[in-house]
């Protein structure tokens, strides 16, 4: 985050997408109730080491390596955070102090804290987990905007390539940090921690969610929960007003990013490129945003395919 991005919240002050924690040495427990409200309501920035009022006094360096590590570490509790969250906080300097600060999007779930439900009002953060109309406000408004969250009762275990899949899963949770808690949780302990085993507190059916589905299922069990759900990969260089190759992928996400990042290293150049005098992939960087954003970014209830296309530059 640069410095005027800094100045602009500074100047905005708190509100219903901003807010201000002092946290000098250490992170307090309201940080996790803001990050639990903000992704239950709209999103918003969190930046400690600011007073409430605006007022800039820094983070103390020799602790912001620890607050990081804490930061990740409860984000992934799930007797903290409830269902698991997946960023982290940045270091940003304004007016030569150190500052922490993160992004906090929406999320697709209800989010807990402590076993609480928060949601956010102006610029406070309110325990509504007693609240059955303001819960039940919430589900509904968040069911409204992500599809993949809906519950189906009758999935069950087998139509999951768990066996196949969760260790790639845990593998890449201890790769990003040795002590995961997921390194030593079972299959369904993980499914709940990410937020994929749901209950519709509208009708009381509990079960695997659509996200679940789409991640971790067989194929002819996605095609049946969203049967619109394809991602069309096209190479148009000699063949422009057709193909030259063509691959069509529907199966679970996680497979299917494999695929599509093999068609594009089949298709595309891979230069050689140095980066503080190491070898970097360059392709491999952008192919991964291009894919990771194709894939999660669209609407699975829908019956428009995705679709990545190679074609000649003029």
């Amino acid at each position: 985050m640069t410095s005027g991005q800094i100045r602009k919240l500074l100047v905005g002050g708190e509100g219903l997408t901003v807010e201000f924690k002092e946290c000098v040495n250490e992170l307090s427990n309201t940080v996790f109730e803001t990050v639990c409200s903000f992704s239950n309501r709209y999103g918003g920035h969190l930046l400690l080491g600011v007073r409430d009022d605006g007022e800039v006094i820094g983070v103390n360096p020799k602790a912001i390596q620890q607050m990081k590590r804490n930061f990740v570490n409860m984000l992934n509790n799930p007797q903290k955070t409830s269902p698991s969250l997946f960023f982290t906080l940045e270091e940003a300097e304004y007016e030569r102090k150190h500052l922490l600060h993160a992004y906090i999007p929406v999320s697709s779930q209800i989010q807990s804290c402590s076993g609480k439900i928060y949601d956010r009002g102006e610029d406070g953060d309110f325990d509504i987990t007693n609240s059955t109309d303001l819960v039940a406000q919430l589900a509904v408004r968040k069911s409204g905007q992500f599809t993949e969250r809906e519950v189906f009762p009758y999935a069950r275990e087998e139509h999951l390539l768990l066996d196949k899949l969760m260790p790639m899963v845990r593998n890449m949770a201890t790769v990003r940090m040795a002590n995961h808690p997921w390194k030593t949780m079972s299959d369904m302990e993980i499914i709940k921690s990410a937020g994929l085993y749901d209950e519709d507190i509208r009708t009381g059916k509990k079960g695997f969610n659509r996200a679940a589905i789409l991640l971790f299922g067989r194929e002819e069990i996605i095609q049946q929960v969203a049967p619109g759900y394809v991602t069309d990969c096209l190479l148009r260089v000699k063949n422009t007003d057709r193909y030259d190759d063509r691959l069509r992928v529907d199966k679970n996400l996680i497979e299917s990013f494999d695929e599509i990042m093999a068609f594009i290293a089949k298709h595309t150049d891979d230069p050689f490129f140095l980066i503080d005098n190491r070898n970097i992939s360059v392709r491999d960087h952008i192919a991964k945003e291009i894919v990771s954003n194709i894939l999660v970014h669209r609407e699975f209830s829908g019956t428009f395919p995705a679709r990545v296309i190679i074609k000649k530059t003029a």
